[in-house]
């Protein structure tokens, strides 16, 4: 039996002076799911983030949590907790004092305060700091300590805005495997909002992908990569090859001046589409074995793979392989039927 989602976004829009933040969303995010709403800057995820956590009314449309409207509950009395980039943390409290901030204003018991706080310090990894000075921490260790405050009041729904926006690279790394770990051991739902494509990828298991204000895909993080809906989904998450292409009929497409076979039905005959492969699917032989003839424009060294920009006739394609061809190297190029996903073309607004 389906269980009944923990949060559900009905017909929710947003209106700020008459332009459209939001338009019509509908959302459900499940219990003990981690779920990343995803786009870039302006589609809606930050909103949509405060519409739930009741820090803004919708203009339209109702938000429900455990099958009850919240919608204009205020934040402090929903069961949810929210850490953003910005981690608001007192200067003048120690740890302890910042991260039992919320249980002190509750007068709970001390010493059921000081045993949960050393619970939270060990699950944040940060045992033995309970004395220090937050001005003290580095980036990443106030994070855990905001982190850790968010989650001594055991909120069921944990909304996390862009929280690892502020650290460097191998630390932002290292905290998206600690989240996932955190979130897995305490079993709660995370929301979580980035424009990081590859953070969302590594983190989630759904992703949600905005653009000016509506959902465009919802999927796990493999659907989202492997079965793209359209080409800015497509081009938003990972690299792409997109080219104009014609559908000439069910499992057959026309481009770069030829049919391929594809795996695709449902399209009108001779409906224009848009091809898309990943740099990945594309195969590098030789010139006489190729179903594409082209000739090796650039070469780039990417750690674990070479991204070479190869022109054929009529488009440049972008290539990812172990092996690398030379710069002025006439090669041929193969893409099986499995790796072309064809997309309807987007029609302007």
């Amino acid at each position: 039996m389906q269980q009944e989602p923990i949060i559900r976004l009905v017909n929710v829009s947003k209106d700020y002076n008459g332009t459209e933040a939001l338009k019509s969303i509908n959302l459900y995010i499940r219990k003990n799911e981690f779920l990343t709403l995803l786009g870039p800057s302006g589609c809606g995820k930050t909103t949509t983030l405060r519409i739930i956590g009741g820090f803004e009314q919708p203009s339209e449309g109702e938000v429900y949590f455990n099958g009850k409207d919240i919608t204009n509950l205020p934040p402090y009395k929903r069961n949810i907790n929210t850490v953003f980039q910005k981690y608001a943390l007192f200067p003048n409290m120690d740890v302890e004092n910042n991260i039992a901030f919320g249980l002190l204003v509750k007068k709970m018991d001390k010493k059921i305060i000081k045993k949960k706080v050393a619970e939270m310090l060990e699950l944040v990894n940060l045992k033995g700091f309970e004395k220090r000075s937050v001005d003290s921490l580095s980036g990443g260790q106030q994070q855990r300590v905001a982190i850790a405050r968010a989650l001594i009041n055991e909120p069921e729904v944990l909304l996390l805005d862009e929280p690892l926006g502020a650290l460097d690279l191998k630390l932002r790394k290292d905290m998206q495997v600690e989240l996932k770990k955190i979130q897995q051991y305490l079993g709660i739902t995370f929301i979580y909002v980035t424009h990081d494509q590859e953070e969302a990828l590594s983190m989630s298991d759904t992703i949600v992908v905005m653009k000016d204000g509506k959902i465009q895909q919802i999927g796990t993080p493999e659907m989202i990569y492997n079965e793209p809906k359209n080409a800015f989904v497509a081009d938003f998450i990972g690299e792409s090859n997109i080219i104009p292409g014609i559908m000439v009929k069910d499992k057959v497409v026309n481009f770069s001046d030829r049919d391929f076979e594809c795996v695709d039905t449902g399209f009108a005959v001779n409906e224009n589409v848009d091809v898309v492969v990943r740099p990945e699917d594309v195969k590098i032989v030789k010139r006489e074995d190729g179903m594409l003839e082209g000739e090796v424009e650039s070469v780039t060294f990417k750690g674990v793979h070479y991204e070479m920009m190869i022109r054929t006739k009529g488009y440049r394609w972008m290539v990812q392989s172990t092996l690398m061809e030379p710069v002025g190297a006439k090669v041929g190029l193969k893409i099986m039927p499995n790796d072309i996903h064809i997309m309807k073309k987007a029609v302007a607004e």
